[in-house]
């Protein structure tokens, strides 16, 4: 998927200005197209230039970032969360709050696995294959990158509207499916992978 630029970026100013607009608009394109929930305490958020330039400006809003280098190396930090081909990249958010045994909680997904979580789309079975598993990853717990790699296969049953496509993941804690993913959420979906196709070409 085509990297973000410095030519992406809108001054500090303008976006600050108009921050409650760019947030309200993000949060309805998520709950839309891309946030899928697994259970009661699990979120995957799935990723794309749309959703990391909002991440983007958020930390050069708070940390007021200005010199272009600096700016540019934000940019190559975001740009490797970005899908490449044939992947869809998503953040694994993990709830934790309002937990009366958190530590407890917290040790239940220090050793978690990417194909723990699965993307299931008509007979295939795509697991995920998590970025974020040094042991000072798993320690935090909460906040994970996950990638899926879809082929051709994969592509085709996902597009497949008639059968059904769900997310599951399977603790031995916890253990949950996602409701179907809507038709629109699967299109947006195909969306980045087709984006990733034509950037790679």
């Amino acid at each position: 998927m085509r990297p973000l630029s410095l030519d992406d970026l809108m001054p500090l100013g303008e976006y600050a200005g108009r921050r409650r607009e760019f947030r309200d608009a993000l949060q309805r394109y998520l709950d839309r197209y891309r946030r899928v929930r697994i259970g009661p305490r699990v979120t995957v958020l799935f990723e794309n230039r749309q959703t990391l330039w909002y991440r983007i400006h958020e930390v050069i809003r708070v940390a007021r970032l200005a010199d272009p280098r600096r700016l540019q190396d934000e940019l190559e930090l975001y740009n490797r969360l970005l899908p490449g081909r044939d992947q869809l990249q998503a953040a694994l958010l993990i709830d934790m709050e309002g937990d009366t045994q958190q530590s407890d909680s917290a040790a239940d997904w220090q050793d978690l696995h990417g194909d723990d979580l699965v993307l299931h789309a008509g007979e295939q079975a795509i697991p995920a294959h998590l970025v974020t598993c040094r042991p000072e990853d798993l320690c935090i717990g909460a906040a994970h990158w996950v990638v899926f790699t879809i082929d051709s296969t994969g592509r085709s049953a996902l597009a497949d509207f008639t059968r059904p496509a769900i997310l599951t993941l399977s603790r031995p804690a916890y253990r949950h499916q996602s409701p179907p993913l809507s038709d629109e959420v699967r299109q947006s979906l195909l969306d980045d992978l087709s984006l990733s196709d034509k950037d790679a070409a």
